[in-house]
């Protein structure tokens, strides 16, 4: 069933076809592409995105995370997500991204508009949640303390 996901996500026949298989229980085997100590970061980022419950969700919407030296992002076309080493200095503040970035590109792929404004107050949303899950599951105080701390942060914002 793998080989029947897109190499590529970008015209309106391979959006369908990965909204299709998205939406019949397609779930991506999730690919680390980067040097070794940036591979040991992101497993690290991805224990607290499996404590917190949303990893099914990752690798529902993302095939790839890759190290890259320019700012992290969303590569809608490629269902990967670019990451640089500084977002991981904080693992938990990364893992957020990354459930953010996951919840964007579902509203790629359902057709919504997935950028600004009030799309980027869902995804938002979306990263609230998981550390709050995160925050919930977690038995490791420090976790559970720097959730606090961001949701403090977001709540703050102008997003919440």
């Amino acid at each position: 069933m793998a080989s029947d996901f897109p190499k590529r996500v970008y015209t309106f026949d391979e959006v369908e076809k990965a909204r299709k298989l998205v939406e019949s229980g397609y779930k991506h085997r999730l690919i680390l592409k980067g040097n070794p100590r940036f591979k040991k970061r992101l497993k690290e980022v991805l224990k607290h995105v499996k404590t917190a419950g949303f990893y099914e969700f990752l690798r529902t919407y993302i095939k790839r995370i890759v190290e890259i030296d320019g700012f992290s992002q969303l590569r809608e076309a490629d269902v990967a997500i670019w990451v640089n080493m500084q977002l991981l200095e904080n693992p938990i503040a990364a893992a957020g991204f990354l459930v953010q970035k996951a919840s964007q590109m579902k509203e790629f792929l359902e057709g919504k508009l997935y950028y600004g404004g009030a799309a980027e107050a869902r995804s938002v949303e979306k990263r609230v949640q998981f550390l709050e899950a995160l925050r919930m599951k977690s038995k490791d105080r420090v976790v559970k303390s720097e959730c606090g701390r961001i949701l403090e942060r977001w709540a703050e914002s102008t997003f919440i």
